[in-house]
């Protein structure tokens, strides 16, 4: 598992420790936060009058502790737009001049095609002279707009991905890609080029991509907006907006990989989409080794303003309203996020979440630290709607699809008090209502009296497509640990939420969990639930395949495979990164492959390409 959220890093389970960070042990919340200085960019030694000697990691806490806590998770947007400065913008006049009016401007900036009644007289090879005659015209007047919505879930403050490869001209979503996969692979504990190369190529697939695609001035956003403000378009605004191109980042700049790739859009759901390709090519057999991810960034002006004028996002006027306040101070702004409580929207956020994954036999082959598995991912629509945003009751069928599956491998008693929701949690009303009806029925259903309910968007805010990312990563980080966060957020239930089976809980707490149930509810009917099934459950489930024999190997081969995972952990724990972008290596366009009728060999690869393909369809006689 590998990424970038507002609470840190994936790996080293970083971020998951962030959220829970008051419920920590004290050696591991040290741990944290020192790590999260030095990917924050903060001093990690003493000044030179002591010799630069390094801190230790209680030292390093009690020195950057304010600080991490103030500019890590939900919290004021830190984006000059939306503070004092205000967001660039035009607003359309009309105006009237009483007399002719003269001006002197560069010949570079008079319109292609000036209008037919302006003077326009030379004043010298640069510049010219131009009257507009008296009358009516209209004009574009630059203004700053305040901020109606100055809160979001922003990465680490100081923490900027693209500074760590030569990244040129990169939307931030795709640079936040080249981090994420780097530490996915990082934290797998394998070299890259070694695993690949002990696969056919075709064997190896990626899925990634995001919910909207790259809409900032990098991306489709400058693109769009060039002809209006005056910009020139780029080369690489068109190809790099798409929203598969994190498929296509890994492909060309980090893995090398020739195998199946793309992305499946489902706005909130689109990782857990991604996610699906990947189960299902393994569970097929057309491959053995899927990398599966997201990234989005969406914190600029104009996807900020599409949400609001929703009425989806938590904006400042709603939060003041809510709480009866005149003024939102910085702590305001980090409680925004309120799921299952009284609240009145979501909060956007950005984020970056890859994991690995790999059939059970090759895992064990490799003595791969296996995290948990995910058997299925089911997806289903809403049918017939009044409002395309609007919920509807795709999701009752996902989760009750998934619990059904989960009963059916572990047994109905583990899921009735082994199990837990990852709810999709936005902090919207109609969400706290919908999504708690759909969790209350599926509880009801099964038998559950107390379904603990984690809501991670509290401290997150919503990364859109990315957002069951941050989802399954928090599971992971509670397999490991044996804590559940609380909604820190919620100082009571709503009196509309659906809880008479449900357990909705403010506090961390602690829960040995078998399986956690990732919920999303995206706009348009993009429901998906997967089932995430915990590694000591992995484990039984592995031995019951292969055998007592095969397992004490794999775990044998496994101690490598940590140690240099730990390795990677040290160098990261210290702000030292080093993401994989080989730009313009091992480039082949064709002519140096061998083509045969049976298999193509690719120059790098140790394996070939075989081209034995499945026929279901019969063989005709000639």
């Amino acid at each position: 598992m590998g990424g970038i959220n507002p609470a840190g890093r994936t790996s080293g389970h970083q971020s998951f420790y962030r959220t829970v960070i008051d419920a920590l042990p004290e050696k591991t919340r040290q741990y944290t936060l020192s790590g999260l200085a030095g990917l924050m960019g903060q001093r990690l030694s003493n000044g030179p009058q002591d010799h630069g000697t390094p801190l230790d990691d209680a030292a390093l806490a009690a020195r950057h502790e304010s600080y991490v806590r103030r500019h890590t998770l939900i919290r004021r947007i830190e984006d000059d737009r939306f503070a004092d400065a205000g967001i660039p913008a035009n607003r359309q006049a009309s105006m009237t001049l009483d007399a002719p009016l003269t001006v002197s401007l560069s010949r570079r900036q008079l319109p292609e095609n000036p209008p037919a009644h302006w003077q326009i007289e030379e004043i010298d090879e640069r510049h010219v002279s131009v009257t507009v005659p008296a009358g009516e015209f209209e004009v574009l007047l630059p203004e700053r707009r305040d901020a109606l919505v100055k809160s979001a879930g922003q990465l680490p403050t100081g923490f900027d991905p693209a500074s760590f490869y030569r990244s040129v001209h990169h939307p931030r979503a795709l640079s936040m890609t080249i981090f994420a996969a780097s530490d996915c692979l990082g934290q797998s504990g394998f070299e890259w080029d070694s695993l690949s190369q002990r696969l056919d190529p075709d064997q190896i697939a990626v899925y990634a991509g995001n919910s909207i695609g790259q809409l900032d001035a990098q991306g489709w956003g400058g693109l769009i907006n060039s002809f209006v403000t005056g910009q020139r378009a780029t080369s690489k605004q068109m190809p790099l907006g798409y929203g598969q191109m994190p498929a296509d980042f890994l492909n060309a700049y980090v893995l090398g990989s020739v195998g199946a790739t793309g992305a499946m859009q489902g706005a909130c759901a689109t990782f857990l989409y991604n996610l699906r390709l990947g189960v299902d090519d393994i569970r097929m057999g057309r491959r053995r080794l899927v990398m599966v991810g997201t990234a989005d960034a969406p914190i600029t002006p104009e996807i900020v303003e599409g949400f609001r004028v929703m009425s989806a996002l938590a904006d400042d006027a709603s939060v003041k309203a809510l709480d009866a306040l005149e003024l939102l101070t910085d702590e305001d702004y980090q409680r925004v996020c309120r799921p299952f409580a009284r609240n009145c929207g979501f909060t956007i956020a950005e984020s970056a979440q890859f994991v690995m994954l790999m059939d059970d036999s090759l895992a064990l082959e490799l003595g791969a630290d296996i995290l948990g598995a995910v058997p299925e991912v089911f997806i289903n629509a809403d049918g017939y709607k009044r409002s395309i945003s609007a919920p509807g009751i795709g999701n009752y069928i996902t989760l009750g699809k998934s619990v059904a599956l989960a009963s059916n491998i572990l047994g109905e008693k583990a899921v009735r008090e082994r199990s837990y929701i990852h709810s999709h949690g936005t902090s919207t009303p109609k969400n706290r209502i919908t999504e708690s009806h759909v969790l209350d029925s599926v509880a009801r259903a099964n038998g559950i009296e107390h379904w603990p309910v984690a809501a991670i968007k509290a401290y997150l805010g919503h990364s859109q497509g990315s957002a069951a990312g941050d989802q399954l990563m928090s599971a992971l980080g509670s397999f490991q640990t044996g804590l559940l966060p609380g909604i820190f957020t919620l100082d009571a239930v709503a009196d509309d939420v659906h809880g008479e089976r449900l357990d909705l809980f403010r506090e961390h707490r602690e829960f040995r969990a078998d399986v956690s149930f990732i919920n999303a509810k995206g706009f348009g009917g993009n429901n998906a639930t997967a089932p995430l099934l915990s590694p000591e459950v992995t484990e039984r489930l592995l031995t019951q395949r292969h055998g007592e024999a095969a397992m004490t190997q794999w775990r044998r081969r496994r101690e490598k495979v940590q140690e240099r995972q730990a390795q990677f952990e040290a160098q990261s724990q210290k702000g030292e990164f080093s993401p994989i972008y080989r730009f313009g290596e091992g480039v082949l366009e064709g002519p140096e492959l061998e083509v045969g009728a049976r298999d193509i060999y690719i120059p790098g690869y140790h394996k070939p390409v075989s081209l034995e393909v499945d026929n279901p369809f019969g063989t005709l006689d000639h």
